[in-house]
């Protein structure tokens, strides 16, 4: 197994993407009081996010293997 390439992940544009997504939506839903509308809603948004990088990254990889 290849050893994960941190300087490559930690200079991804989607990587900040995501972790900007998942801030806001943290955000959102701890200081939503009492609104749960707010805070399901914030917290889909996290797991949205965290599924288009995960989708992002397996489409990128799929691709960067084909030309190899």
């Amino acid at each position: 197994m290849d050893k994960i390439d941190w300087k490559r992940k930690l200079s991804s544009r989607k990587f900040w993407a995501l972790i900007a997504a998942l801030a806001t939506s943290v955000m959102t839903a701890a200081g939503a009081g009492d609104n749960t509308v707010v805070q399901v809603t914030g917290v889909i948004g996290a797991v949205g996010a965290c599924v288009a990088y995960m989708l992002a990254e397996g489409i990128s990889d799929a691709a960067n293997n084909k030309d190899e």
